[in-house]
Order: structure tokens, then sequence, then C-alpha cells
């Protein structure tokens, strides 16, 4: 990426909104700490009057908005996204506060498209979708009410990377690139098909196997060819089998 702002490389994903004013209060979030990338996965209505009035005058981020039927389409060209949420989770990803999010997303956002991913008002993520994110990220709040309206989350979220700004700087150039989400995401279906072959998951009780495969990919963060040399491993073992 050659975008000398890194906010223009983030992207924010609402997946599953219900509520088009949240949707429209979600960009003038955005807009006001200057980010203007929103996608959406399957919003219940949209475009609708009502995300149009509480955008204000963010109005162009509505226009601009990517709509896709899922998170991993919304995802794709990324190569880290965060997932927010406030539930704790048996098995979970590492994860953050809003602020180091914040941090670690510009950091990467000087030289490649990252995402900060929001769930549904009522379910938040869900366990899919949480764990198609490198890392997860909370809100510090009150923890006998720490739920917030989505809006008010992005904007905290977006406060937090505007005041990383002041303090990011690029980091050296990657000695090699690192791996597309949706090279990952080909790689771990690439180990799900080997494994159930092979007989070592059974894929009527894979127990947690599964999960525990895709927080090992999220954690590694994999380079381009990282995921090439474990794609061509696999089609050995695939053309061994037959």
């Amino acid at each position: 990426m050659n975008n000398t702002d890194p906010l223009k490389n983030i992207r924010v994903v609402l997946t599953r909104p219900s509520h088009p004013g949240n949707i429209g209060a979600a960009a003038r979030a955005m807009k006001t700490m200057g980010l203007d990338a929103l996608y959406m996965v399957q919003p219940r209505e949209f475009p609708h009057n009502d995300a149009d009035v509480r955008a204000s005058g963010a109005r162009d981020v509505l226009q601009n908005a990517q709509v896709s039927d899922t998170l991993a389409d919304a995802l794709r060209g990324c190569v880290f996204a965060v997932a927010t949420s406030s539930r704790r989770r048996e098995l979970r990803h590492e994860t953050m506060t809003a602020r180091q999010a914040a941090q670690t997303l510009l950091q990467e956002a000087h030289a490649h498209r990252v995402a900060l991913v929001f769930g549904n008002e009522t379910s938040g993520l869900n366990g899919h979708e949480a764990s198609l994110c490198n890392v997860w990220a909370h809100i510090p709040a009150n923890p006998q009410y720490a739920s917030l309206n989505l809006a008010a989350a992005v904007q905290i979220f977006a406060y937090e990377l505007r005041m990383a700004t002041e303090t990011s700087a690029p980091a050296s150039p990657p000695e090699f690139e690192p791996a597309a989400m949706e090279d990952v995401e080909r790689l771990y279906e690439h180990f799900e098909r080997t494994m159930i072959a092979s007989g070592f998951v059974d894929p009527r009780q894979p127990k947690r196997l599964l999960a525990r495969l895709r927080r090992l990919l999220a954690r590694a963060r994999l380079e381009i060819e990282e995921v090439n040399i474990l794609r061509g491993f696999l089609k050995s073992v695939d053309r061994d089998r037959r």
C-alpha cells in the first residue's frame, strides 16, 4: 500500500447490523476521526433514510460503503483483523484493550489493509465470525454492565485510532509480505479437508481441534511464503493418500 494516511487503510466492518440508525451514527463516528472505509455484512435495512439522517455530514461514508454476504468477503484483501467483543469465551484468541488494538491496527495500516470488526447490536459476533479475526479486543467498562450501543463502541475505537496516529510511526518494511486473510482461510480449509480425509479428524466429533487450528493460524500471522509452504505440504499428503 502506498497510502500515506494509515487511517485510510482501516476498514470498519459492521456484521449483521439490525438498526439503520446505528449504521448512520457509526458512519458519523468514523468520519469525525478520519476513517472512511465502511463495510457491512448482511445489514437488515440498508440503504435507509434513518441511516442518512443519523449520518448527518457523513453521508459520503454511507454512499461509499461496501456490502458483503459474509465476513470472510468483507475481510478480503486485509492482512490483519480485530474482533470487538466484551464476551468471555472459553477458547479465546489473544485479547487486547481498545487502546492496545488501535495501536496494533495502526502499525499494520502504515503498509497494509486491516479491519476492525463489530458484531450485531443484540448478539455481537458469533463464534465463527470472531474466529476469522487475528485478535479480540474489548472496551474496559463497568463489569456489571459492559454493554455499549454499536455506534458508541465504534466512536471509542475510532477515537483510540485517531489518538494512536500521534505516536505511531511506520515500522521498517517487513522482509516478507504477510498473507492476506483469504489466503489463510484457504489454508485452514485445506487443513480441514486433509485432516478429515486422512482420518485424523472425525467430522462428526471434531471436538475443539478445528477451533484450536484456527487460533493457531491467527496467532502465527503467516507470511505469503509460509502459506505456500504449508499448502504445498498438504498437496503432497493428498497425493500420497491416493
